[in-house]
């Protein structure tokens, strides 16, 4: 006997009402469809956390490996777990000072793209003035080329501003490659502030430079955050800058202090995993803090009201 929904219909000549038998199909196909979107939705993104999770977890755990269980089982758990491969690294002061040389490039190279990138994408969106669409393609020009192409002429010039071995010889260059994405970021979100707020302003007495401290600069911090953890994830992670335009050792970020573990015939490669784990625990943490800020910075604009 199957199951059915009686639907009411017109009264019959008797005056008894006459039911039928409503039809579930489309109900049915609706929440069909909505499990099969539901599965398929989740499998993606059980797949994509797994492409991201399984390299960062096997390089954790390689680092409490012996140097020969890491080459007979590279994907398994330690057979005896090497907690010195860690605390040897916490306990050594070279260590600390490669992450607060890192740690001071970064901060300033996210200072000064915040600010040059936020001055100059305000003028570009509120400024009209001539040439400014080929000023603007100007910047985005440099999104097509990556550092390496113009490693020797920024060698040549860092050198004859005299800032080779220095931070600002590293932190100048990081930020004039990272202006034309930020640029771009900060130009889409002012375009999308209100302008009745701009043109309120205005009438107020409030002009360009009051309306981008005391209006636009307080709405802006989803994007402030956004740009600031792309800037100080890059800068975090270079290696190529800092490696042609650093010569102390003393002034190495980390990515460089991997080159103390690799040695002329043989390189220690467990040390190496938990060398590079404990140096990228401090992006992991900083990304997962602004993880809200980035995400409604990223959307900001896609969808207008």
């Amino acid at each position: 006997m199957t199951d059915r929904t009686l639907a009411p219909a017109a009264p019959s000549a008797l005056g008894e009402p006459v039911t039928k038998p409503a039809r579930r199909g489309s109900a049915f196909s609706a929440h069909r469809m909505s499990f099969v979107t539901w599965l398929y939705l989740y499998v993606s993104l059980f797949f994509v956390a797994a492409i991201v999770l399984l390299p960062l977890i096997t390089t954790a755990l390689g680092g409490f490996k012996t140097l020969g269980d890491l080459r007979v089982h590279p994907f398994g758990l330690p057979g005896e777990w090497q907690w010195a491969n860690y605390t040897d690294i916490l306990l050594s002061g070279r260590y600390w000072q490669m992450l607060g040389n890192s740690f001071l490039i970064a901060t300033l190279t996210v200072a000064l793209t915040l600010a040059v990138a936020a001055m100059a994408a305000f003028t570009f969106a509120h400024v009209t003035f001539f040439g400014s669409s080929f000023l603007l393609n100007y910047f985005l020009i440099g999104l097509m080329f990556p550092v390496a192409t113009a490693i020797l002429p920024l060698f040549i010039r860092i050198r004859d501003l005299g800032l080779l071995d220095t931070y600002w010889g590293v932190v100048l260059p990081q930020v004039a490659f990272g202006l034309g994405m930020s640029i771009l970021l900060f130009r889409r979100f002012f375009q999308n502030v209100p302008k009745e707020l701009f043109d309120a302003a205005f009438v107020d007495g409030c002009g360009y430079l009051g309306y981008f401290w005391h209006i636009t600069l307080p709405l802006s911090r989803p994007i402030l955050a956004t740009v600031g953890i792309v800037s100080f994830v890059g800068s975090w992670n270079s290696y190529l800058l800092p490696l042609i335009l650093l010569n102390s050792d003393a002034k190495y970020p980390w990515p460089l202090g991997i080159m103390v573990y690799q040695g002329e015939y043989s390189s220690d490669w467990q040390l190496i995993l938990a060398f590079i784990t404990l140096t990228i625990l401090p992006t992991i943490i900083v990304f997962f803090a602004a993880q809200k800020h980035i995400v409604a910075g990223l959307t900001a604009g896609a969808v207008k009201g």
